[in-house]
């Protein structure tokens, strides 16, 4: 059997067991067997794979027909333009969720230009070694991409990523060596691991889906761990514990950054302003969602872009 008709098996199977993409799923685990472009698998006539090719696709197949996510199934996805390892017991990265990580970025080089002091454009006076370190703090980390894809900018940054599961620590640490950003990674429940220190950005997506529709959501989302999903009976439990402790973890002109889900946003704000915001600020996703929140409790506040 050549690839283009095993192929079109292969993505009638997929249409049947209700996968969303069936043909982009079925060469991409075809060309990962096969080692070989999706593209020339889809068009060969004459390429066959060998039996062991097929043994190995009929496995993968069997898995994906149960609904596990592509990602888990590969290994790996992307997230703003980089490869990031994922596996069963880590949440896998959302485009919202890089939203926030642009954004928190943003927010750091504004940091920069405030806080480093101004010389002559003279690198070998420039004092380099005496820059200022922003202190950011990736709360439920998961894979480590948000924290990871915020640090990337042009100064000084130390990273500290907490979770509470070790799987998911894990799956951090190989991503931070895979993109070579040093970083302090902790196990702990939200600021437990980080009692006592005060950082001058924290970010964090933590789980906000109401728990009964926990029970309902889409095939492959059911395989990812729920305690990264269940944000409590109306989804703001972790909101409300963020709340509580970040102003005794902020630097005088920190903030908080948090992804939330659609329709909570004048909730979260009013447990903000309740627990002494001085300035919010919301962004929409691409689908015109309220899905990003920052706030600032000190005395200081940068005009964000």
């Amino acid at each position: 059997m050549n690839t283009r008709t095993l192929l079109l098996k292969a993505t009638k199977e997929l249409k049947a067991a209700g996968v969303p993409d069936p043909e982009y799923d079925s060469a991409i685990l075809l060309a990962r067997v096969m080692d070989a472009p999706p593209l020339q698998l889809r068009l060969g006539l004459t390429e066959e794979p060998t039996k062991e090719e097929l043994a190995e696709f009929r496995r993968l197949m069997d898995r994906r027909v149960a609904r596990e996510p592509l990602q888990y199934i590969e290994g790996k996805t992307v997230f703003n333009f980089y490869e990031y390892t994922v596996r069963p017991g880590v949440l896998i990265p959302r485009p919202e969720t890089a939203l926030l990580a642009n954004w928190a970025g943003r927010w750091l080089m504004e940091w920069f230009f405030f806080h480093v002091p101004h010389y002559e454009p003279d690198e070998e006076r420039f004092p380099w070694d005496q820059l200022p370190h922003a202190q950011l703090l990736d709360l439920c980390c998961g894979s480590g991409c948000l924290g990871l894809s915020a640090s990337v900018g042009d100064g000084p940054i130390d990273l500290t990523m907490t979770d509470l599961s070790p799987e998911a620590l894990e799956v951090a640490r190989e991503n931070a060596r895979y993109r070579e950003i040093p970083c302090e990674i902790l196990q702990g429940d939200l600021f437990e691991a980080v009692q006592g220190r005060k950082f001058d950005l924290i970010v964090s997506n933590p789980p906000y889906i109401p728990s009964e529709e926990c029970d309902h959501l889409q095939a492959e989302v059911m395989h990812e761990p729920r305690m990264a999903l269940d944000g409590g009976v109306d989804g703001l439990d972790f909101y409300r514990r963020i709340i509580q402790e970040v102003p005794d973890h902020l630097r005088p002109d920190g903030a908080l950054m948090m992804e939330m889900g659609m329709g909570q946003v004048d909730a979260i704000r009013k447990m903000l302003e309740d627990r002494g915001a001085n300035y919010i600020e919301v962004k929409k996703d691409d689908q015109g969602i309220q899905r990003m929140i920052l706030a600032e409790f000190g005395q200081h506040r940068f005009d964000t872009y």
